[in-house]
């Protein structure tokens, strides 16, 4: 391990992976199948909580009811819908790069995603470095905004989570981390905008992954000597 550097946390979907929007358009698909026609900015809102909590909250706009079987078949045909858009998916600008300097300075960190590993685990095979900690929604009670996943990951790790930085591309990763007692980073990747990042806790906030690599020594992590 890097001496005195941080563990550092990252969500998947907007931050290490450009992704946001197949999942948007997975969700506005099956939401329109199941009779919510709901605008496509509405359900961007809403990424990056967790499943539950997102139909919870999108269900509350429509007006409509679903029993708990009725939201996991959703949730389900999300999956598929968003399976099907993998083609689409890219790693971010610098996330393979970044990753790659991390491993080769010994700094420790892991992958905290609100995702199953079923929609997760193809988009992390883009990036082409294997995690040694992958954490998602099956592996915690709550997801976001719960701090659950931050929580595990730094557990897994072995590290204390009031030394690990989040970094995520949502107002609901940040305040995870703050819930966390962790220090947080907004990455622009994800759409949401600078100003609501920092109002939700954000430490610093980066466009993506490229200019975060740029400015690593800004949260700790330092050019390895020699």
């Amino acid at each position: 391990m890097a001496e005195g550097a941080p563990a550092l946390l990252f969500d998947l979907d907007g931050t290490l992976v450009d992704s946001v929007y197949q999942h948007v358009l997975a969700w506005h698909e099956v939401l329109g199948e199941a009779g919510m026609e709901l605008s496509v900015w509405r359900i961007h809102r809403r990424i990056g909580m967790s499943g539950g909590l997102f139909v919870n909250a999108l269900l509350r706009e429509t007006g409509k009811q679903l029993s708990a079987e009725e939201a996991g078949a959703l949730r389900a045909r999300h999956a598929e819908a968003f399976i099907r858009r993998l083609g689409e998916v890219r790693p971010l600008p610098g996330s393979r790069d970044l990753l790659a300097r991390l491993n080769q300075q010994n700094v420790p960190w892991a992958i905290a995603t609100s995702g199953n590993m079923r929609t997760a685990g193809p988009s992390i095979e883009l990036l082409g470095v294997k995690p040694k900690v992958v954490i998602t929604r099956d592996d915690v009670a709550h997801a976001k905004p719960d701090p659950d996943l931050f929580l595990a990951a730094a557990a897994r790790l072995g590290v204390d989570i009031t030394s690990s930085i989040v970094f995520g591309d949502s107002v609901w990763d940040l305040l995870a981390a703050q819930r966390a007692r962790s220090l947080g980073v907004g990455l622009l990747s994800g759409g949401y905008g600078r100003e609501e990042l920092q109002q939700a806790g954000a430490y610093r906030v980066y466009e993506d992954p490229r200019d975060l690599l740029v400015h690593l020594d800004e949260v700790g992590v330092r050019e390895a000597a020699g």
